[in-house]
């Protein structure tokens, strides 16, 4: 079987996380916090966080290498039980929710572009066509991949630098005059602002989700998940930076097309109505490497239990094809039962929170293996560091937004209860 270039496992990673939070979140932040230097301080620490989330996954992955991501790593290291229930919600809640609200956000930009379809409609099309194109061959998944995710990097800096050339009229908006008061940044506001934050970094886990289908991984994988969340921090720092000198925070916050109405202001109605359609264009890489990472969950359940070995079939060319196919629908119907920010807050707040136990899961294979003279897989630096400042900066975020959102709170608690009998269910032998 052809394994996946490490230029592949970088595409995913980076088409991953760049995609509807960094062209959403920032008018739901506004509507919170005034302090536009605070806003880009929180994505400074995000950054920060899915550093060093990446190199406690790039130390699992190393040593537990198969696909999955954590439903691999909770399976061996905790519980099956806690990587069943993992790998359910990174499939359902992981994948199938951002699918959704990435395709949405899609249809979104289409309709501001002057093109009178319906998000959905758009969205629909879009997820449809490539769960076919990812279920076909491996070579067609992984090509469509790098030259879509590298387009997107084009268009994303062609538009910073459009902005940049155009002169930006409202640089004060980021000035320095005052110091920003410490008490600020352990608000409940800052807290739930967070949460938008490490939404948009979310994804940088993705390559330990094809790992057993990556070319070396013992080699490869840390400098994927690390050059990939790096180079996405300084490209979300830049293009919040550009949205808030290129228009009024006034006329950003509460906007979902955050990037058309910059456009608005950059470039005048018939220029923001072009911007609109190539940022929907953006977004086509995000959908596709979220259908191509996300059903490696699913495919794992489908070879460990019996009952859900249908989820496990392969195809000819080894891609898990119902596995794709079962999350599109998943997506699908998030798509059509959802809001935006219901999709937004719910993914945000069980996706920290399934990377939360994963990385608590660090410290059990560390105990498990020690290291020994002549050990030459990856151990991250500064141990344990990086995991306690992953956990804190999560831990804090996701118990505000806890409190804020106990409906969220609640569905997640049933799905944990329910979860035990569809497990059980499941271990039984087929028939």
């Amino acid at each position: 079987m052809k394994l996946y270039a490490p230029k592949v496992a970088f595409a995913v990673v980076v088409a991953n996380m760049v995609g509807t939070g960094i062209f959403t979140s920032l008018g739901f932040q506004l509507l919170a916090i005034s302090d536009t230097r605070l806003i880009l301080l929180l994505w400074l620490i995000g950054g920060l966080c899915a550093l060093c989330g990446a190199l406690c996954y790039a130390e699992l992955g190393v040593r537990h290498t198969d696909s999955g991501g954590e439903y691999h790593f909770l399976t061996e290291l905790i519980h099956p039980y806690a990587g069943f229930i993992s790998g359910c919600v990174s499939a359902t809640v992981g994948f199938a929710a951002p699918i959704a609200l990435a395709a949405l956000t899609f249809g979104s930009y289409l309709q501001a572009g002057l093109i009178p379809i319906d998000p959905r409609l758009s969205a629909t099309v879009l997820i449809t066509a490539l769960v076919i194109i990812h279920t076909r061959t491996r070579s067609e998944s992984s090509a469509g991949q790098v030259y879509l995710t590298a387009l997107k990097l084009l268009l994303i800096m062609g538009f910073i630098g459009l902005a940049l050339f155009n002169d930006p009229a409202f640089t004060e908006q980021l000035s320095v005059s005052t110091p920003i008061a410490a008490s600020n940044l352990f608000s409940s506001e800052v807290a739930v602002a967070l949460i938008y934050v490490t939404y948009a970094y979310s994804g940088w886990n993705a390559a330990t989700y094809v790992l057993g289908e990556m070319e070396d991984p013992r080699r490869y994988l840390p400098k994927v998940l690390l050059a990939g969340c790096a180079f996405v921090t300084v490209l979300y720092l830049a293009l919040n930076a550009v949205f808030l000198i290129s228009a009024p925070t006034e006329a950003l916050r509460g906007e979902v097309e955050v990037g058309y109405v910059v456009a608005g202001y950059l470039l005048g109605e018939t220029g923001a109505l072009f911007v609109a359609v190539i940022l929907a264009g953006i977004l086509i890489s995000t959908v596709s490497a979220m259908v191509l990472a996300g059903p490696r969950a699913l495919m794992r359940l489908g070879s460990d239990y019996q009952r859900l070995s249908w989820l496990g079939v392969l195809n000819k060319d080894g891609l898990p094809k119902n596995a794709i196919l079962f999350m599109g629908a998943i997506a699908l119907l998030f798509l059509w039962s959802s809001t935006f920010e219901q999709i937004l807050v719910f993914a945000g707040l069980l996706m920290a929170t399934n990377t939360f136990v994963t990385v608590i899961a660090l410290f059990i294979s560390r105990l498990r293996n020690p290291g020994h003279v002549g050990d030459k897989l990856y151990r991250m630096p500064f141990y344990p560091l990086p995991a306690v400042i992953f956990l804190g900066i999560t831990g804090w975020t996701v118990v505000y937004s806890a409190f804020s959102f106990p409906t969220q709170v609640g569905v997640f608690v049933m799905a944990l209860i329910g979860g035990w009998p569809l497990y059980r269910w499941a271990q039984r032998p087929g028939g």
